[in-house]
């Protein structure tokens, strides 16, 4: 309850025991074995700062939280204990509290979203439980994404981004440094994993706008943000690291904000464990940066556990305001983590710390908080006041109509798909598809036309060889029947000349016979008439003849 500017927890005796608003950024715990009552007392915890004008958000891992948009009512024990604290005297009364829920699966609240690029490489890693090398690496993918303005904002985009730089992994090792494909096979399997566990529903957007949270209803009372984790739980990694994501984004986007009279905002992570388990130094040494820090922003982070040993003791020193419910002590371990505890108080001379936290009962713990100073006080025994909303889960129909009666709702139940670099990466991938592909139909034409042109070449060579054949047919028929005629014509030349040379030769003949014929007879006359008498005449005919015969063959062999 909220009284007297104070946040009342419970009573030691007849002392009323408060929270100082202005020391509730000082971050607190509230630890117990299981049945011990700190869900009770998470929820007089939300109630009265959402009283005090202060929102709030609760992580529901076992459903029992929904009904604080119910006012409570009346049950046997919960009427001893108002009895017991004298409550009905201090204006106690049963109301509901402006409550709105979330789910990151979208199913039993509105859902709850954030962009792969807002997680970040670090706690996206841990998510997929990626070793170092594999985180290095995603880290370079983030890097080549914001490089060259490619938005990651669902897993989609994601996995489009590992394969794009996995195909361009030479391109990008000289800048980047070494890509191992194996590494970014490793990582691809992760995010498909990390997709059937709900991160289809959980990255993208709307995104969350922690801005949305800081609100108050109309009667001043802190808005009540309840994110139901029954499902979500089954994921430890997830859950822890969406914790993780919540604070960091606190931290990065509140700006400082001082010493204020109450905070801005106070958050209740219930199964803290989780959120330290496995966790790497790294993220470890994170998780205490964010702790130690978001105090100045005026945020106070409450963890809920079973044990304090869960927490870091990094961490567990931060935290200032001390709820502790019974713990068992059955074991030797038991004991020792019992006895951790119980030192972990600012001793009371009054009783023995460990005795009494090993003897609690149900609603009962020890109680150590910050005074006005700042100052831890000593630790008290208390009873823890009890809820003034309805305790237990909430009825379907109740749920729904809460979830959609929000002003929230509109804004944030339809998941948004806007171009990213899934998109992106598709439209270049179908270019370079499509440039390929007509790189491809190009050279297949260009391949097609040489080969034509082969074809037609070759056939143009062989009409050529044809041609030049056929025309030097034609020329060797034409040059052998020139020859023939020329050979023709010789012969009728030849034998048109040896006529006319037989014929010069018979006209030759014919007068040198009759020259000679008549030479020789002048001859032989001549000879004859020298001799004298008819003896001589026939001797010198037949001498003349003779001669001109002879002349004559000489005359035919010259």
């Amino acid at each position: 309850m909220y009284q007297e500017n104070k946040i009342w927890i419970g009573k030691s005796g007849e002392e009323k025991v408060y929270i100082y608003p202005k020391m509730a950024n000082r971050h607190g715990m509230i630890a117990g074995a299981t049945g011990t009552g700190k869900t009770v007392t998470l929820k007089v915890l939300a109630e009265s700062f959402s009283d005090c004008g202060v929102p709030v958000f609760l992580a529901d891992v076992k459903g029992d939280l929904a009904g604080m948009c119910k006012p409570g009512a009346e049950s046997e024990s919960l009427q001893k204990r108002i009895d017991a604290l004298e409550m009905m005297q201090e204006g106690y009364k049963f109301h509901a509290y402006p409550t709105t829920f979330w789910d990151v699966y979208g199913e039993k609240g509105m859902p709850l979203r954030t962009t792969i690029s807002e997680m970040g490489p670090l706690l996206l890693s841990r998510i997929m439980e990626l070793n170092d090398t594999q985180t290095d690496i995603l880290t370079i993918i983030f890097k080549i994404a914001d490089d060259e303005g490619l938005l990651l904002l669902d897993t989609k985009d994601l996995r489009s981004m590992i394969q794009y730089v996995s195909e361009h992994a030479k391109e990008y090792g000289a800048e980047y440094g070494n890509l191992s494909k194996q590494s970014m096979g490793a990582i691809m399997r992760a995010v498909v994993a990390l997709e059937a566990e709900g991160g289809e529903q959980f990255f993208g957007e709307p995104s969350l706008n922690i801005a949305d949270w800081m609100c108050t209803d109309c009667n001043g009372k802190g808005a009540i943000q309840i994110l139901d984790c029954q499902k979500l739980i089954n994921s430890p990694t997830m859950y822890s690291t969406f914790m993780l994501w919540m604070m960091s984004e606190l931290f990065e986007t509140l700006p400082e904000a001082g010493d204020r009279e109450k905070p801005k905002m106070v958050f209740f992570f219930d199964e803290a464990h989780l959120l330290f388990d496995s966790a790497s130094k790294t993220l470890l040494t994170k998780i205490e940066q964010v702790v130690k820090l978001i105090r100045s922003k005026g945020v106070g982070i409450y963890f809920i556990t079973q044990n304090p040993k869960d927490i870091p003791d990094g961490v567990l020193g931060q935290l200032g305001n001390k709820i502790q419910h019974a713990l068992h002590a059955y074991t030797p371990a038991e004991q020792k983590g019992a006895k951790a505890a119980a030192q972990s108080f600012r001793e009371n001379p009054e009783f023995d710390t460990y005795e009494v936290l090993t003897q609690l009962g149900i609603g009962e713990a020890l109680i150590s908080i910050l005074d006005e100073e700042g100052i831890p006080t000593v630790v008290k025994r208390c009873q823890i006041l009890p809820p003034q909303s309805r305790m237990g889960a909430l009825e379907d129909e109740a749920r729904d109509s809460q979830i959609k009666g929000n002003l929230l709702y509109t804004k944030y139940a339809q998941m948004l798909d806007r171009e990213s670099a899934y998109e992106i990466l598709e439209k270049k991938f179908f270019e370079e598809e499509e440039s390929e592909r007509k790189a491809a139909e190009e050279a297949a034409a260009e391949k097609q036309r040489q080969k034509e042109e082969a074809a037609a070449e070759k056939q143009r060579q062989k009409e050529e060889a044809a041609a030049e054949k056929q025309r030097q047919k034609e020329e060797a028929a034409a040059e052998k029947q020139r020859l023939k005629e020329e050979e023709a014509a010789r012969k009728a030349q030849e034998k048109a000349e040896a006529a006319k040379e037989r014929q010069v030769r018979r006209a030759v003949k014919n007068a040198a016979s009759s020259a000679a014929g008549t030479v020789g007879r002048e001859f032989g006359n001549t000879i004859g008439k020298s001799l004298g008498g008819n003896i001589g005449k026939k001797i010198g005919g037949n001498v003349g003849a003779s001669l001109g015969r002879g002349i004559l063959s000489t005359l035919l062999k010259m």
